[in-house]
């Protein structure tokens, strides 16, 4: 292993940070507007067989493979098919989880900024102001004006990547791990106490009910693919996070052990996020029955605000609330910075501090096309090579071909490579170190090689017939 790769501390500070990777806005914005608009019950338990039948084993083999070879993407691929079928081209999944990992990593961290406008103005009172003004359209026009002002968008932007540039500039120990066990503890703690405050709610009976109530008669395929791609995002997968993780992990670790802990966490606090919004949501609904919830990504900077101020200390809910997204949001952008930076340590030799300053450099640029595209320029905003409204704009634009292309692809040729062209004596001996399988080698190995390369195939087909799930 080169003298500049770092290494977790020990198999908690492996955990934290994955769990990190893997907790962001994928549990506490995405999710719960899915679940809504998929009518929960069914969809939540698709999502959690998603999880369990395809989102576990394709992790296993991410951090298999990092763990493995303790090299970048490019390089581990470039290793491990050294002597194999396509050993010359099997390296191009490692570049494509880098390429993947530096898109969604500017995109992303747009939207993290978000967070930042929120908490100020949840602190100031600003948010409260507008979110109790008489005319309940107030808020849904500053959140349009908010993304129409391209020096806002930027500004925001900027504090978020520069933030995360930082905690990956101090290293594996020094950096990510210090930052993952003080921001994933209290990340946890936030949530425990915004999911007791909905216990005490009017709506908590009616959101544990609309989420595990078996609807099977509601659900459409649509519903199920949406369930198994959104359980690839969640869980940092297809897009070299898990890999590059796993490159820092400790022989004496179990990686069975670690992933499923992981895995827990993840749908758990996904499923405690819906139970803080609908809960309060619902509650709002018994208030004044005619309140409408949009079913649309924008719930959590539109209407949960509004939810909020209607009840007792709804100022300081909502500033703890954004603060829970935007911590949740920091811990999944340094492991996308770390994938890049990685890379370009192990690839180009590069020093740490160069590596990172060099390509966060790189993202930040290409990412303030997406900040600036939202921001209403005429030209960056046009861009529509999807043909569909919500692909509109460079923003639009490279989210529909990470979530819908990059990562089903990066997942599929995962499991392809370790289910068919790794040997069994190669991954079982891996899987087995560190005190074993928590399941039967063979369970994985038929998981790894056929349900989930056939589920992760079906969500590409669908995006090749046009019938995606985005």
């Amino acid at each position: 292993m080169s003298q500049q790769r770092g290494q977790w501390s020990g198999r908690l500070g492996f955990i934290l940070a994955a769990a990190g990777s893997a907790v962001g806005l994928g549990n506490l914005w995405k999710f719960p507007y899915i679940t809504l608009e998929n009518n929960g019950g069914a969809f939540v338990l698709v999502y959690i067989g998603a999880v369990i039948l395809v989102g576990l084993p394709i992790m296993f083999a991410e951090v298999l493979l990092g763990r493995r070879a303790q090299k970048d993407p490019v390089g581990t691929f470039r290793l491990l098919s050294a002597g194999k079928p396509g050993a010359s081209l099997w390296p191009g999944v490692g570049i494509l989880g880098v390429i993947t990992g530096f898109i969604i990593l500017s995109y992303y961290s747009v939207v993290a900024g978000w967070t930042i406008r929120y908490i100020i103005m949840a602190l100031s009172g600003q948010l409260g102001e507008l979110a109790t003004n008489a005319d309940a359209n107030v808020l849904g026009n500053f959140f349009g004006d908010f993304l129409g002002n391209s020096t806002e968008q930027a500004v925001y932007y900027t504090l978020f990547m520069g933030a995360t540039i930082g905690v990956v500039y101090f290293g594996v120990a020094n950096g990510i791990e210090r930052v993952a066990k003080i921001l994933v503890p209290v990340l946890f703690i936030i949530l425990l106490a915004l999911t007791a405050y909905s216990t005490t709610t009017s709506g908590f009976r009616e959101a544990l009910h609309f989420l595990f109530r078996p609807n099977f008669s509601e659900l459409t395929t649509g519903s199920i693919l949406e369930a198994l791609g959104h359980s690839f995002f969640t869980l940092s997968l297809g897009m070299g996070a898990m890999l590059t993780y796993g490159s820092y992990m400790r022989k004496q670790d179990s990686i069975p052990k670690a992933v499923v802990t992981i895995s827990i966490l993840d749908t758990v606090i996904a499923i405690l996020a819906c139970i803080i919004m609908f809960s309060i949501i619902f509650t709002m609904q018994a208030i004044q029955p005619d309140f409408e919830v949009g079913k649309s990504s924008t719930i959590l900077f539109t209407t949960l605000p509004l939810v909020f101020y209607k009840l007792p200390g709804g100022g300081f809910i909502s500033a703890v609330f954004y603060l829970l997204v935007a911590f949740a949001a920091l811990t999944s952008t340094i492991s996308l910075m770390e994938v890049v930076s990685s890379f370009a340590i192990d690839e180009f030799k590069w020093s740490r501090k160069r590596a990172v300053l060099t390509m966060g450099s790189s993202i930040f640029v290409f990412g303030l096309l997406s900040a600036v595209s939202l921001g209403g320029n005429e030209t960056l905003s046009g861009i529509n090579l999807i043909g569909r409204e919500s692909t509109a704009g460079v923003f639009g634009t490279l989210d529909y071909l990470a979530t819908n292309w990059l990562l089903p692809l990066g997942g599929l040729l995962i499991a392809l490579f370790v289910g068919w062209i790794l040997g069994r004596a190669e991954t079982q001996e891996e899987l087995e170190e560190g005190h074993g399988l928590l399941v039967s080698y063979s369970t994985w190995r038929f998981l790894i090689k056929f349900v989930a390369p056939l589920a992760v195939g079906a969500i590409i087909v669908s995006v090749i017939l046009g019938a995606e799930y985005q």
